[in-house]
């Protein structure tokens, strides 16, 4: 796979790990969200999360990720492309760690590890191309 192409794959994993903390931080303003609430309060918690901004910021990342991913899809093969949507995976367990004290243990850092060597096999498997 070619830097620039690279790139645009990368862009796209990244934009999307940021919206999953965006989202996840807006959701933890909300605490835990219950459907079995009463339905004025329910609709009281999703127009408020509607509204909070990290949840806005996640919903803008998704979007410019998705113009993003396809471009990296005109370029890279998708058999190539999607597994590595797996980094957003070892990124996100890195910023949960970090950003909100989410405990990643021995087995989710193997795991991590596992998916690590899986990508980079995946990425040297389409450099014959």
């Amino acid at each position: 796979m070619r830097g620039a192409d690279f790139a645009w794959v990368l862009s796209g994993v990244l934009l999307n790990a940021v919206a999953q903390l965006l989202l996840k931080a807006g959701a933890s303003s909300a605490g835990q969200i219950s459907l079995a609430a009463t339905s004025p309060a329910l609709w009281r918690t999703a127009t408020g999360l509607a509204q909070h901004p990290a949840i806005l910021g996640g919903l803008a990342c998704y979007a410019i990720s998705v113009v993003v991913w396809i471009v990296a899809l005109s370029r890279v093969e998708v058999s190539i492309a999607y597994p590595m949507l797996s980094i957003g995976y070892v990124v996100n367990a890195l910023l949960a760690w970090w950003l909100f004290g989410e405990d990643v243990n021995a087995q989710r850092w193997l795991g991590i590890g596992v998916i690590v060597v899986g990508v980079v096999l995946v990425a040297h498997s389409g450099s014959n191309t």
